[in-house]
């Protein structure tokens, strides 16, 4: 988002009074206000927000994340809108911004600047309650994190995306600079492209030819890698998540046939999990706390 004045949108709204009418273009952002206390502010929410699913079914839609109905934001003269770098577009937000509409833009790229964010999302509303949920929140990830170094790090692939190009299987994964490396690191994954940079076109990527690489505003952070690459990496896990991609029990016995002879698919270490434990940053952070640990013990 070159365009965009980043560091202004990035700070806390200065806002007369806590909101009483906001709008979430972020899904993750919307399970948060409402397991924090302030759902009751929420006027309206993109078409992927699906948590908490009781409470959201009569809220109005406003289309995608990428593509949502700025007028219809712009109707119902919000007091703040929630947006994200990585979820919705430069436009979008331009847009709003354009409007006059009070926006404040997230990019939490690792645990402790997601807890960050929620702090600063409590602070928005002036309450106690909510900031002692966040503060129980970072005592239970500072346990997890302490019971990870007492074990073995384990070695993970976990591709948010699948596709092929001549032929030949490729994935997206994720790099460390990214929320849900951080996020499995937590539990002592060991991210196998922790390192690995993404290259541009798709068949720099794949090893068919040279990178074109140099726009410093290209995201690098979500490598495209081959088959050849993750044998070669070896993992002992593999976690094939739901979302972005929506991995089932066909692609991961594909997965397993061509990756055979990975540590991780020997010793049956192949899950379907849920993508939103490992991609939201969030509350739900508190329910990838319970679920995702049996996965690295």
């Amino acid at each position: 988002m070159p365009d965009l004045d980043l560091a202004q949108l990035s700070q806390i709204p200065d806002l007369p009074a806590p909101p009483k009418r906001v709008v979430s273009l972020v899904p993750s952002t919307t399970e948060s206000l409402f397991t924090l206390g302030f759902g009751d502010t929420v006027v309206g929410i993109t078409d992927y927000c699906i948590h908490p699913a009781e409470a959201l079914s009569d809220l109005p839609r406003l289309g995608g994340t990428k593509n949502p109905e700025v007028d219809e934001i712009i109707a119902l003269k919000p007091d703040l809108v929630f947006t994200n770098q990585e979820e919705n577009t430069s436009q979008a937000i331009q847009s709003l911004v354009d409007a006059d509409v009070p926006v404040w833009l997230s990019f939490p790229q690792n645990v402790d600047q997601c807890i960050n964010m929620l702090f600063d999302l409590v602070a928005i509303y002036h309450t106690d309650l909510a900031a002692m949920q966040l503060k129980a929140l970072q005592n239970a990830i500072d346990w997890a994190r302490g019971a990870a170094e007492s074990q073995e790090p384990i070695s993970y692939f976990c591709p948010i995306w699948q596709d092929e190009a001549d032929g030949q299987t490729w994935w997206m994964t994720f790099n460390q600079h990214t929320f849900p490396h951080d996020l499995l690191a937590v539990f002592g994954g060991q991210n196998i492209f922790a390192e690995r940079q993404r290259q541009y076109p798709l068949a720099a990527d794949l090893g068919k030819q040279e990178s074109d690489s140099g726009d410093e505003h290209e995201d690098t952070r979500y490598p495209r890698v081959t088959i050849e690459e993750v044998v070669e990496a070896n993992p002992a896990l593999i976690l094939l998540p739901s979302e972005p991609f929506v991995f089932d029990d066909a692609h991961r016995t594909a997965l397993m046939d061509i990756l055979a002879e990975t540590a991780a698919v020997k010793n049956n270490n192949v899950y379907l999990v849920d993508g939103s434990l490992i991609t939201w940053h969030g509350t739900r952070i508190a329910m990838a706390l319970q679920e995702l640990p049996q996965y690295f013990s």
